[in-house]
């Protein structure tokens, strides 16, 4: 399957850390669409990460979803069936924990300009987020993966890093 196939709103699920904001950006950038990245929705810009009111976030995320065309990344359990009702694909993203880990490090210490990152926030190494992807993530990936079964939407699963690295080469994508 393509990005041709897959419509002009796309949904990217997966763990922390396993590139969906990337891959969103690099979407966006080689096929014209926004890209919308819900992180910076749920997120209050300047922060150190603090989450905006619900209602607000929220509001932010059907305004987005009512878009014509979008390639959005970020999970959201909470929206998630009305993002996968406008939604004209899924894409699920995964990554072992390990390389979870390593991305969240690399982002943390290295990448100031990363996709997806929060407008005047700051990327930093907390034992809650390493908690996340070791501990809670694992739980996770077992549910995106029973969601993914059930999606009834054209759907692509990347399981891989190399999957990952494959689809940029055949659809000419650039990170």
């Amino acid at each position: 399957m393509t990005l041709d196939d897959l419509g002009p709103r796309l949904c990217i699920l997966g763990p922390s850390n396993s590139g969906k904001s990337t891959l969103a950006a690099a979407i966006a950038r080689g096929r014209g669409l926004p890209a919308i990245h819900l992180d910076q929705l749920h997120h209050q810009p300047n922060t150190d990460w603090q989450p905006r009111p619900d209602d607000e976030f929220l509001a932010l995320h059907d305004l987005a979803i009512a878009g014509s065309r979008w390639v959005m990344d970020g999970n959201y359990s909470r929206c998630l069936s009305q993002r996968l009702g406008r939604a004209t694909c899924v894409i699920l993203l995964e990554a072992p924990t390990m390389t979870s880990l390593l991305r969240y490090l690399r982002r943390s210490w290295f990448d100031r300009t990363r996709h997806g990152a929060l407008d005047g926030g700051s990327d930093r190494v907390t034992w809650a987020m390493i908690r996340h992807i070791a501990v809670t993530t694992p739980a996770n990936r077992r549910r995106y993966a029973a969601l993914f079964d059930q999606v009834v939407l054209p759907k692509l699963m990347l399981s891989t890093t190399r999957d990952l690295a494959r689809f940029y080469r055949a659809e000419g994508l650039e990170r």
